[in-house]
């Protein structure tokens, strides 16, 4: 058994389970289920799978990176009131681009370990077939005067009509662009395989690996235990993933054609899809889940959030974030069983080994002697990752918690460490032990 960690108030918070929906490629069955749709799928279905008096869920804290424009505030507290949880369950929510739901489930961890909160429920969700398509600004200048004044006639509205111009009223394109260096993430990831030398080959390669680990899980039942069936509003069930291609070959990622640029070694076979999906972890106190019967999978060692240069690499932040949550236990990468690197991009995991597995990155950007931690792609992501199972932004991060801490405790594993990149340059890391 791992031992405890010292907090402050002695006590720990412990993972009691969690569920996810499967996640589906944008655009999909799950077009009319919205980020809000998608957290309550999760939430109902985990405290189904893990019955507990709901008096006794004291918060729910959820992430979500594309919240439904116009429709709420706070996600958070309207999957409370559409779960059924009781009205007395506060809630907020929380949005750090790809690490939020890792962020939503510390904060919920720090809170019980404080003291305030024996029963949190913690994750995201995101629903990328329902992101906000925007109107020019210009027919928001022209209309809102009129739209928004109670003296407006139907005389005022022809005028208005009369005022616009084609460019006025075609929708922009959604793009997820970095506000300061106006790229989208696979141009940087672009550029961070070409500055690691990582090759077209090898990114093909890790992608494989991914597909096919992930294919494995699927039919071997390991994610029976975290996937829930979903039911669309059209009446159809889904019962699980449908990016996953257990069928891939090297051969028919080679033929795939650059999707970020002319030349460039970045396919959409070997990066992540755009995709729909929601994820809820059940956390507690060590001593409330012994009261309720419920056996624990992992708590929280340590973890760490951190930034980097956008203009630099904008993905290489887990090469930093990594290092810091091992040394903040006290552990070296020697000391770790399992490690699980969130796959944006093939190439931006490769890129992060390399960092990982450099004495000279150590030296410059961590100011250590050497490396502390040494991995091989074949190491790493032992049921695959999200270039395989696709990306609900706000849901990734807790879906790799859940299957770590499914994996500690059918495994007898005792350490798990997660890295993941986001927009903004910015990085997380949470390490998980056994209980």
């Amino acid at each position: 058994m791992a031992a405890k960690k010292s907090t402050a108030t002695g006590r720990r918070a412990v993972i009691v389970g969690g569920v996810r929906t499967p996640f589906i490629r944008a655009f999909g069955s799950f077009t009319r289920l919205n980020t809000i749709d998608l957290g309550t799928k999760a939430v109902k279905g985990l405290i189904e799978k893990f019955p507990l008096p709901l008096k006794e869920i004291e918060s729910v804290v959820w992430g979500g990176t594309m919240l439904p424009g116009g429709v709420a505030v706070n996600i958070g507290r309207e999957i409370v009131f559409d779960a059924g949880l009781p009205m007395e369950v506060e809630s907020f929510t929380v949005v750090r681009a790809c690490t939020t739901s890792i962020l939503s489930a510390t904060i919920a961890a720090s809170m019980i370990e404080r003291g305030d909160a024996d029963v949190i429920i913690a994750g995201g969700s995101d629903s990328t077939s329902n992101v906000e398509v925007r109107m020019p600004p210009t027919l928001v200048h022209k209309a809102a005067p009129v739209v928004m004044s109670a003296k407006s006639t139907p005389s005022d509205y022809l005028k208005l009509l009369g005022k616009l111009r084609k460019e006025d009223i075609v929708p922009g394109r959604p793009s997820i662009r970095e506000r300061t260096t106006g790229e989208l993430m696979g141009e940087a990831a672009e550029k961070m395989a070409a500055r690691n030398e990582i090759s077209r080959q090898a990114q093909d390669a890790f992608a494989l690996q991914s597909h096919l680990r992930a294919a494995q899980a699927i039919s071997s039942g390991r994610f029976a235990q975290e996937v829930i069936a979903v039911e669309t509003p059209d009446g159809e069930t889904v019962y699980t993933d449908n990016i996953v291609r257990g069928d891939t070959t090297l051969e028919k990622l080679a033929k795939l054609k650059p999707a970020f640029a002319q030349g460039g070694t970045l396919t959409a076979g070997n990066s992540s899809s755009l995709t729909d999906g929601g994820a809820a972890l059940l956390l507690m106190s060590e001593e409330k889940a012994k009261a309720l019967g419920f056996t624990p999978l992992a708590a929280f060692k340590s973890w760490s959030y951190d930034a980097v240069d956008p203009w630099d690499q904008l993905l290489i932040g887990p090469a930093i974030s990594m290092p810091k949550a091992l040394a903040k236990a006290g552990m070296t990468g020697d000391d770790v069983d399992l490690v699980d690197i969130h796959e944006a991009f093939a190439a931006q995991v490769l890129c992060i080994l390399k960092a990982l597995n450099s004495d000279a990155f150590a030296k410059e950007r961590l100011g250590l002697d050497k490396a502390v931690m040494k991995r091989d792609p074949e190491q790493i992501n032992i049921h695959g990752g999200s270039v395989a199972l696709g990306h609900p932004f706000a849901a990734t991060g807790a879906r790799m918690i859940l299957t770590m801490a499914n994996e500690l405790a059918a495994s007898g594993k005792q350490t798990a460490l997660l890295g993941v990149c986001a927009g903004g340059a910015l990085s997380a890391a949470l390490l998980l032990e056994a209980v």
